[in-house]
Order: C-alpha cells, then sequence, then structure tokens
C-alpha cells in the first residue's frame, strides 16, 4: 500500500510540473483518461529533448521566490537529470545556499520537488516523500525533514544537515512483532549515504570543511538525545570532546529535531538539551581555569618533611590555594616555590617540628 501511494505521489508530481500541452486531462472528481497518441508522441519528444540548463535556472529561481516571499511557487516546468549535466556545484550551490537558509525554505524544497529538481539532483532526499504515516504508525519523514530545517538557526552547516539527517531512513525501516517501528542504524547509515551521494553529485567538493561537518552532523545527529541528567561530569565531558568544535551546531541541530506537538514532551526535550549544554560550558569554564598549584607537589611534601601519605597533604594544599584566592601567594609557580612557603612557617600547615 505505502508503495502504490509513493508511487501515485510521484506520478502527481511528474505530471504536475510537465510544460502546457503535455499535461494528461484532468475532469474533477473524474478518472483519468489515457493520454491520446499524438500527446504521448509530445511526451516521448519531451523526454528525448536534449539538455536545458535552463529548465533548472527556473525551477531553482521559482523555488528560491518561494522561500523568500513564503509564496507558493507556480512551477515553471519538469527538471530531468539530464538537464543538470554540465552544470558545476558553483552554479547550483549559490542558489540552493540563499533557499536552505531562508525564512520559507520548506516551501522552497516542496517547489524543488515539484519541479522534479530534488529527484534529479538528490534522490536520496526525494525518497523520504510519502514515507510515513498511515499504517507505519510513524511520522511523514518529509515533513518532519521540512520542519527540522525551518526550526533549525540559518546556517548552512545545520540547515543542510537537517535535511540529510534522516535519508537513511529509508533503508532502515524495521517492524517489531508487537507492531514499533524502529530505524536502527540510521544516522550511521545515512551518514555513509551522504558520502556516495556526494561522490555521484559533488555538491559541497568545492568547501570541505562544510561537507566533514554534514557528514559528521547526520552521524552524530542522535548523540544529545541520549543525555540524562544521571551523565556524570566524565560523561559530559566526553561528549564535548568527542563533538569538538561541531558541538553548538549539534546542539542546534537536535533542538530542531524535535518536532512533536505535544507540548510537554517538546518542553522535556529542549530543557535536557538546554542541561547539557550548560553542563558542558561549566566544565568547560572550570577546566580552563589554571591550577594554582604544580602537579606532583604532594610528593615533593612528603620527600622534604618526611611525612606520610595522608589527609595531611591534602590539607596542605587546601591551605595553599586558600592562600593563592586569598592572594597572599602567587599562583601557578613551581613546586620549590610553595615548598619553602610551608618550611617557613610549618605549624600554619599542620607540620609538626
Amino acid at each position: 500500500m505505502q508503495a502504490r501511494r509513493n508511487e501515485s505521489s510521484a506520478n502527481h508530481r511528474q505530471q504536475s510540473a510537465l510544460p502546457e500541452g503535455l499535461l494528461e486531462p484532468k475532469n474533477s472528481g473524474q478518472k483519468l483518461r489515457p493520454w491520446p497518441p499524438e500527446r504521448r508522441e509530445k511526451r516521448r519528444i519531451f523526454d528525448a529533448s536534449p539538455p536545458d540548463s535552463e529548465r533548472v535556472e527556473r525551477a531553482l529561481q521559482s523555488a528560491l521566490n518561494a522561500a523568500k516571499t513564503g509564496e507558493a511557487s507556480t512551477i515553471p516546468m519538469l527538471v530531468r537529470p539530464v538537464d543538470l549535466e554540465g552544470l558545476a556545484p558553483e552554479v547550483l550551490r549559490p542558489p540552493l545556499d540563499e533557499l536552505m537558509t531562508a525564512r520559507h525554505a520548506d516551501l522552497g524544497l516542496d517547489a524543488l520537488l515539484a519541479s522534479g529538481f530534488l529527484d534529479s539532483l538528490l534522490p536520496e532526499v526525494e525518497a523520504l516523500v510519502g514515507f510515513g504515516d498511515g499504517e507505519w504508525r510513524h511520522k511523514d519523514v518529509w515533513k518532519h525533514t521540512k520542519q527540522v530545517v525551518i526550526q533549525s538557526v540559518p546556517k548552512l552547516e545545520v540547515r543542510w544537515s537537517a535535511l540529510f539527517h534522516d535519508i537513511g531512513k529509508t533503508r532502515t525501516r524495521s517492524v517489531s512483532p508487537n507492531g514499533e517501528v524502529h530505524f536502527f542504524g540510521h544516522a550511521e547509515v545515512g551518514a555513509r549515504m551522504f558520502n556516495k551521494m556526494e561522490r555521484r553529485q559533488p555538491l559541497f567538493a568545492a568547501d570541505q570543511s562544510l561537507q566533514d561537518e554534514i557528514h559528521f552532523l547526520v552521524l552524530h545527529h542522535l548523540r544529545a538525545a541520549c543525555y540524562s541528567p544521571t551523565w556524570t561530569d566524565s560523561a559530559v565531558r566526553r561528549f564535548a570532546r568527542e563533538m569538538g568544535p561541531h558541538m553548538q551546531d549539534l546542539l542546534s541541530l537536535s533542538r530542531a529535531d524535535i518536532t512533536t506537538k505535544r507540548p510537554e514532551k517538546k518542553r522535556k526535550g529542549l530543557n535536557l538539551i538546554h542541561q547539557l549544554a550548560e553542563r558542558a560550558l561549566i566544565l568547560q569554564v572550570e577546566d580552563a581555569k589554571v591550577a594554582p598549584l604544580p602537579k606532583g607537589l604532594g610528593a615533593a611534601l612528603i620527600e622534604e618533611f618526611a611525612l606520610p601519605p595522608s589527609q595531611l597533604i591534602g590539607q596542605i594544599r587546601r591551605a595553599l590555594e586558600a592562600a593563592c584566592d586569598a592572594g597572599e601567594l602567587q599562583a601557578g609557580e613551581d613546586i620549590a616555590y610553595y615548598v619553602r612557603v610551608v618550611a617557613r612557617d610549618p605549624h600554619r600547615f599542620g607540620i609538626e617540628s
């Protein structure tokens, strides 16, 4: 049933985008009649016609206008894969980048879909259309993807990643015996699909850093959603370290990926991401502080004053740190400096003669 619905949807998009004179005749409320022979011949000639880059330009302009104005696009004509031949990424990327960061990027994407441009350039994304809802018991992935895009911050790295983040779901859907739908490993599969897509159509080849970040964000877009307040500081540090310079963009994508219509569930998800971001920042600030006392000071005190390893060593360190905080001592000096301080007044630090 799902396959029939997808096929019907694709046929409708294709017919709605055909140039005037090649549309199948329609009668409201009636079944479509077969094309007459002369119209089928026109369609055959249209499909066999040479590449026409103007189709691409007009489709892009129409879609960009929809993304910027919020007005639904009137489809100029069908874009075929052959029309993209010879068009370099340098030609395609500027209008696409502008569309992706526009306020109504979802309408722009719908226009690219209706014109056939999306299927011709990015069939992995077009495959999301009609994937879900109905008997599958999961949200329509295309609608979800568009919502994630427009909920994202208008930054190229995040918006493009939002468009691709769920492409792996078409390859990983499974249904458990109790009817639950799962997409195990869809992030990893989606990242591999992105790499394969880029090899076929090197849309981001001229911007390696952007290409790398999109792949990274698609691969890790579920990581922040795994956060729990029970995470230890070490776990938060490990998350921040592994996400590296992409952490803020990943958190932005994670926030946008919450598209539930249930207010409480959405609020809970956003609060958890906020907690994770806040904890990571606090730990980063703490870790960036210069340690007031050098490493190895405890061993030096044990040797210098013939002290046994005990709580006294920790007490001496805390007393020295307090003196540094109070401005009595210089922080960040070498071991010998603090040994001399303790030697001048050992009783102050709990050392008996």
